[in-house]
């Protein structure tokens, strides 16, 4: 048995149980530098575990980890979170924390996700309480993108003011509804009276539970000749919702969105969630700390960041730091398209000045300068694009090496959208898709904007296909893909993109044959002829036999030979092309060791459809 630091001869360090922590996506080179190794030797200690990596490759959590256990080391791969936190750290900054004392904390408003099943009124509610129609604006009626509002009321003679998140309601976009969980504080559940628990409303009441969100349920659409909301409250205690009539700590309240019924009691149960189980309080004075909700490209204004400020105050002039993006706060809108100086804690505004487009859910930070916004978001930006390498990175085995050799069917894709979220839930959706293993696909580049040039050219030299959702092509790069070739597809409406996308994989399988018997014939009598060889003298018995067709060649039961051919076939003294059962024929097979009572049997391959 070998040492456990040796793997097929190759020798290296021991060691002894020790831990390594090691970044998402880091290589061989990496690992072998905090084990003061040989990278060569860690590519040749894999290969003989049967995986070939190359030394500077990004490497797979789980690859990564089995090769620690062999040399007896303890990969500990650190998570994105604490790898953040390291990295703010070693520039004295921490993320999600109030500076100061308690007394320099103030009351903030709440920020509440509307959450619920697609068409059950999510973005009518909040039209009815921002007193503006955003829904008819959107494909479909279906919410697209993140959005988020701050609306003023008046409860017992005291003004208070929530902070709307509006999350997307299709089922594509689970991925930005658990992004709006996360960034929130209190969740509102849109159930319709007149339909009941769907499968997205227990998506939503999971993705509240898992951020430990308060849920506030509201029972849309009362005003419906067959609505039911006491059924709504006997189905939702089933998930754990139990309305406070009921002896439970859920507050249920029904309303009509279209009639702007209840809207006030709906506002109020809100506030008064939030001052009964949350304390929410922030500093004001500290350098401000945020999430961004959602992000586009502008052609008029540039990378424009939809932001929630979290704690502290954010003002035009800062130097901030959002995700893998930095930049200084040239411009803040609200949500009106008003100018802000400064944005305060659970505040909504619109941030221009970013180098880039930021990432939805992407944190927020003011730092002291430009010089240290642009050294972390290239830490950022480099430590992504490993983690995206390791993800992406197909792993080839030796087992299954010969399979990938095989010439495969990948569809190359180039997503562009209108917005970082709608780009990233596109993509989860893609990805999602179940594929047989004869096809491949494969998203080569993703971004924010018009359909540029590049684009155009990558997707040419790549043969990919540009699914553009909600965005165009500019001029130059259209007439680059007319001229290229290059098959550029527009979509308003997320999962019609996903359906031709699953479509085009399925017209990419390779066929299924099916076998399907033709006839069978037995060789009475065998005649040689000089010209041509061995004359099988057959009785076709059953269906027909036809010139060229495929058969199998079966003496006493056995195969002799699976896929002859029939080369010619004769009737009497004439050439003929198939000859039907009950009729004496002579052929030749492109097998010639045939024998008096071999049996022939034909046969075709038939394409038959995909179920």
């Amino acid at each position: 048995m070998q040492a456990p630091n040796v793997i097929g001869g190759v020798r290296l360090p021991d060691g002894g149980g020790k831990t390594v922590r090691l970044r998402r996506g880091a290589s061989l080179s990496d690992f072998a530098e905090k084990i003061n190794a040989d990278p060569a030797a860690l590519v040749q200690a894999l290969f003989n575990l049967g995986e070939m990596v190359t030394a500077t490759a990004s490497v797979p959590e789980e690859t990564l980890q089995l090769l620690g256990a062999e040399i007896n080391y303890v990969v500990d791969v650190v998570s994105p979170e604490d790898e953040d936190r390291e990295l703010l750290e070693s520039f004295d900054l921490q993320f999600g924390e109030d500076e100061g004392s308690e007394e320099d904390l103030e009351r903030r408003p709440p920020v509440v996700t509307v959450m619920g099943h697609v068409d059950h009124g999510k973005t009518r509610l909040l039209d009815t309480i921002r007193k503006a129609n955003v829904g008819s604006g959107e494909a479909g009626g279906i919410t697209q993108g993140i959005g988020a509002y701050q609306v003023p009321l008046t409860i017992e003679d005291r003004e208070r003011r929530i902070t709307f998140l509006d999350t997307p309601g299709h089922e594509a976009f689970t991925a930005m509804r658990a992004r709006g969980a996360k960034s929130t504080d209190i969740a509102i559940l849109v159930v319709a009276a007149d339909d009941g628990v769907m499968p997205q409303t227990v998506e939503a009441i999971n993705h509240a539970k898992a951020a430990d969100v308060p849920i506030v349920v509201a029972v849309n659409k009362i005003d419906k000749p067959e609505a039911q909301p006491d059924k709504i409250r006997g189905q939702l205690t089933e998930y754990g919702l139990i309305p406070e009539e009921y002896g439970g700590d859920t507050m249920f309240v029904d309303i009509s969105a279209k009639q702007g019924q209840h809207i006030d009691e709906l506002l109020e149960a809100v506030v008064l969630t939030a001052d009964a189980e949350l304390d929410l309080r922030a500093n004001p004075e500290m350098d401000a700390q945020g999430l961004a909700i959602e992000s586009h490209l502008d052609r008029g204004r540039g990378p424009v960041a939809t932001v929630i400020v979290q704690r502290g105050t954010l003002r035009v002039g800062d130097s901030i730091v959002v995700g893998d993006t930095f930049g200084r706060v040239r411009r803040m809108v609200d949500e009106y398209g008003n100018d802000v100086e400064e944005a305060g804690p659970s505040r909504p505004v619109q941030v221009q000045g970013l180098n880039g487009v930021p990432g939805a859910g992407d944190n927020l930070l003011v730092v002291e300068d430009d010089r240290v916004a642009r050294q972390i978001a290239a830490q950022r930006d480099a430590r992504k694009r490993s983690a995206q390498q390791a993800r992406s990175r197909k792993r080839v085995s030796l087992a299954d090496l010969d399979a990938v050799l095989k010439e495969t069917s990948t569809l190359n894709l180039i997503l562009k959208g209108d917005n970082a979220g709608s780009v990233e839930a596109l993509e989860e959706s893609l990805l999602k898709i179940e594929m047989d293993d004869e096809v491949e696909l494969n998203i080569i580049d993703r971004g924010v904007g018009a359909v540029t040039q590049t684009n155009v050219t990558l997707a040419s030299a790549s043969d990919a296909v540009i699914i553009a959702f909600n965005v165009r092509a500019e001029g130059k790069a259209t007439e680059e893909a007319n001229a290229e070739g290059v098959d550029i597809r527009y979509y308003t409406v997320i999962y019609r993109a996903i359906e031709e996308v699953e479509q085009a994989l399925t017209g990419m399988l390779k066929p299924i044959y099916e076998e399907r018997e033709v006839g069978a014939a037995e060789i009475r009598a065998t005649f040689r002829a000089s010209a041509i060889g061995l004359i099988a003298g057959c009785m076709v018995e059953s269906g027909k036999v036809r010139r060229g067709a495929s058969v199998r060649l079966i003496r006493d039961g056995n195969v002799i030979a699976d896929n002859a051919k029939i080369t010619s076939l004769r009737r009497e003294k004439d050439d003929v092309t198939e000859v039907s059962a009950g009729y004496e024929c002579g052929m030749v097979l492109s097998y010639p060791n045939i024998e008096v009572g071999d049996r022939i049997e034909v046969f075709e391959q038939v394409e038959v459809p995909r179920t």
